[in-house]
């Protein structure tokens, strides 16, 4: 199915970027001290609560050709971001936002003051102590970050339809896909391609919860043994 691997590809970028910005994103949001600090977390949190079709409107006048990120891409790449596999991308990427950032925040707010205290008196750094205190003691809410994302990208519809249109091999996911069976009165295939989304949304989930079991036992800290 065409529409079925464009979005498991789109869902794949989408889980990767917001693992790379969402750690440094979250890292903050965690330990941060900043007074104001509620309104990035107002910010990031914002998709939860805004109708897609909002959030994709605003995001397709951005893209379009008088828009800041359509005519930076426009100086850039020489053609448009509306209406294109990459415009899906970014969209995607701040519409997911929260599913990637919250569990990566509850994560490494859940990491033991005193194992970062005993690693600062062991002369490590703070890059140090992230690396080899913080982020194993997290990979279940990493592992929950992206597979949620991927999970939450995979079967989106208002954003993507509001930016990417309908166009098929580049913006026709298989939700929009399905929508198209149904207006067509083709339910048969309708209901194939959605027991298949619901099948792989499922097996997406049950890996989160196998792993999340799997990673409760107790993580090795090399420094602690010396």
């Amino acid at each position: 199915m065409e529409s079925l691997w464009l979005s498991v590809k789109l869902a794949a970028w989408v889980a990767g970027i917001l693992l790379v910005f969402g750690i440094p994103l979250a890292y903050w949001l965690a330990f941060s001290r900043w007074r104001w600090k509620f309104f990035v977390e107002a910010a990031v949190a914002v998709p939860l609560v805004l109708p897609p079709t909002v959030l994709g409107f605003y995001m397709l006048v951005a893209m379009g050709p008088q828009g800041p990120l359509g005519s930076a891409w426009s100086k850039l790449f020489g053609r448009g971001l509306a209406f294109t596999f990459q415009g899906l991308i970014i969209a995607s990427v701040l519409y997911s936002l929260p599913f990637a950032v919250q569990p990566l925040v509850v994560a490494f707010e859940g990491v033991d003051r005193k194992l970062l205290a005993a690693s600062a008196v062991l002369g490590a750094g703070e890059w140090s102590t992230f690396r080899r205190v913080i982020l194993p003691l997290s990979l279940r809410g990493v592992a929950t970050s992206a597979i949620l994302s991927f999970a939450h990208t995979l079967g989106e519809f208002g954003v993507v339809l509001m930016v990417g249109g309908n166009l098929a091999g580049i913006t026709r996911t298989v939700s929009i896909e399905i929508y198209d069976r149904v207006q067509s009165l083709d339910y048969t295939q309708a209901n194939r391609l959605a027991l298949l989304l619901l099948a792989l949304s499922f097996a997406v989930l049950s890996f989160v919860y196998g792993m999340n079991r799997r990673v409760r036992r107790r993580v090795w800290i090399p420094w602690a043994s010396r």
